[in-house]
């Protein structure tokens, strides 16, 4: 299986260990860190190549897709997107997260749109979901743009830097994904 994409403006490939430093700084930055669940802050050094060795041990087994994403014209990389597979269930949850300076362009949904269709037509699963802290409008917003219908708010529902967060959930069907394609 090729794990390596294009849209119209990414290059979506499997992190590279020289991307550890990108990494660091991107989502060592408070506001990427803030509305995620795993994102440490601040980054501690050396944890950016522990991560890269992970995702390729997960790509192995099938059980977890993480890929960067790179501007095709000039190659810089400005996030991350997966698919968190649960085999038994043929089902993942995707995530991701973008640099700061890359917020609002539409490169996340632009990739998600991509990375769904790969869930879909070469994973073979049947559902694709997503969660996001409510105060991340703008992921929400992505998961719409992409075809996923909210599925429900739990209020509480995470513990983050010593609070507890809201989360919205969206989701998808294999169904519903062939409509959308038929509908283009």
């Amino acid at each position: 299986m090729i794990l390596r994409f294009e849209t119209d403006r990414l290059l979506i490939r499997l992190f590279e260990q020289s991307d550890a430093k990108v990494v660091q700084v991107l989502a060592g930055d408070e506001k990427v860190a803030r509305t995620t669940l795993s994102i440490p802050h601040p980054y501690p050094d050396g944890a950016a190549e522990k991560w890269i060795e992970s995702t390729h041990q997960s790509v192995e087994k099938g059980d977890s897709y993480t890929f960067a994403l790179v501007k095709k014209e000039d190659q810089e990389l400005i996030g991350c997107m997966l698919l968190d597979v649960t085999k038994n269930h043929l089902r993942a949850e995707l995530g991701y997260w973008l640099g700061h300076p890359y917020w609002g362009q539409g490169f996340a949904t632009e990739a998600a749109k991509r990375i769904v269709a790969f869930g879909f037509e070469n994973l073979g699963l049947n559902r694709i979901f997503a969660a996001a802290m409510t105060k991340n409008p703008g992921s929400c917003k992505v998961m719409k743009k992409i075809g996923m219908s909210y599925e429900g708010t739990f209020p509480q529902h995470v513990w983050k830097w010593g609070r507890f967060e809201d989360i919205e959930l969206y989701g998808m069907v294999k169904s519903d994904y062939g409509k959308a394609l038929q509908a283009k």
